[in-house]
C-alpha cells in the first residue's frame, strides 16, 4: 500500500518492517500569517494663527550734527596771480578775486571766505513703533469618520 495522507480524523494503514499493520492518525499542521498595513485617519485639525503686536519704544541715541560758519574777511591786497582754495587747520579759505582797472590791470584780493566746520553731538529722542509676531497653535478634535 502506498503512503497517502488524509484529512484530519482519517486514518492510514501501513505495514511496519515487522509485518504488522498499524493505524496512524494524520494531524494537519496549520500556520497563520499576519499582514500589517496602515492608512491615514483624520482625527482633528490643527490651526496656526499669527498675531502681530505693536509697541512704542523711545530711542535716545547720540546724533552727529555739523554746522558751517562763514566769516567774510576783507583783504583788499593786489596780487600777481589767482590764488586757489586752501586749508588752514579746520578752516577752508576760499579767495574771492575781482579785477580792477588801474593804469595797468592787476589782481586785487578783495576778501577771503574763512569757513569753519563745527561738530556737536545732540540727543534727539524719537518714538518708533516696533512690531513682533506670536504664533498661536490650537488643536481641534473632530469625531472620527467611520
Amino acid at each position: 500500500m502506498d503512503k497517502k495522507s488524509f484529512l484530519w480524523g482519517d486514518s492510514r494503514r501501513e505495514k511496519s518492517p515487522s509485518g504488522r499493520v498499524e493505524d496512524e492518525k494524520v494531524i494537519p499542521v496549520v500556520e497563520e500569517e499576519l499582514r500589517v498595513g496602515k492608512r491615514v485617519v483624520e482625527d482633528g485639525v490643527t490651526r496656526v494663527k499669527k498675531v502681530v503686536h505693536e509697541r512704542e519704544e523711545t530711542v535716545d541715541m547720540p546724533l552727529l550734527k555739523e554746522q558751517v560758519h562763514v566769516e567774510r574777511v576783507p583783504i583788499n591786497a593786489v596780487i600777481d596771480a589767482p590764488v586757489g582754495i586752501r586749508q588752514e587747520g579746520d578752516v577752508t579759505v576760499v579767495p574771492l578775486i575781482e579785477e580792477v582797472l588801474v593804469v595797468e590791470k592787476k589782481l586785487l584780493l578783495k576778501e577771503e571766505l574763512h569757513i569753519t566746520k563745527e561738530q556737536t553731538t545732540v540727543r534727539q529722542p524719537q518714538t518708533e513703533v516696533l512690531k513682533s509676531e506670536q504664533a498661536i497653535v490650537e488643536h481641534v478634535d473632530e469625531p472620527r469618520k467611520k
